[in-house]
């Protein structure tokens, strides 16, 4: 019996030891990047349970994680750093609805965190909503009324306005 137990004991620390020193030279043991991390981000306490769950289950849902690390979108990078070009198309991509709401009156919540990940500093966001009210039927199209080619037009629009062409130029 107490050579059963001995050999139990062994064959635990064989396997357990290995894992304990992956997990101290890699402390951010989260779920990585992937649709997931870029949408629960700004969630306190990343470290705690729920935030992880929540971040590894839509990442899970959508199957973003795998497509990210394979095609290096997603936030996922080799360096681990996040592009902010990703955090626009996720954030274009989650609030769309939103934000073509928003982009027709000129105004909201939605249309002013957009102008914030694109660098559109707090000065220069009136003359950035006015533009996408102005341009709205470009810039949503009915024909291609999808996030990305939002963005584009957004982009295009930016590099053709007076004001926000120098912004465009930097990113």
């Amino acid at each position: 019996m107490m050579k059963k137990l001995g050999l139990m004991l062994v064959a635990i620390a064989v396997v357990c030891f290995p894992a304990v020193g992956a997990m101290a030279a890699n402390p951010d043991n989260g779920p990585g990047c992937g649709l997931g991390k870029l949408a629960w981000s700004d969630f306190g306490h990343q470290k705690n349970i729920g935030p992880q769950v929540m971040m590894a289950t839509t990442n899970g849902t959508f199957g973003s994680q795998t497509f990210g690390i394979s095609s290096g979108t997603s936030g996922c990078t080799n360096d681990g750093v996040v592009f902010a070009e990703e955090k626009v198309n996720v954030f274009a991509a989650i609030n769309f609805e939103n934000l073509s709401q928003e982009m027709a009156q000129g105004r909201g919540e939605h249309l002013a965190s957009l102008a914030t990940l694109m660098g559109v500093p707090a000065e220069h966001q009136a003359e950035f909503f006015a533009m996408t009210q102005e341009k709205y039927t470009t810039l949503i199209q009915a024909g291609d009324a999808a996030p990305v080619a939002m963005l584009k037009a957004l982009n295009a629009a930016m590099a053709g306005h007076p004001a926000l062409a120098k912004l465009s130029a930097k990113r």
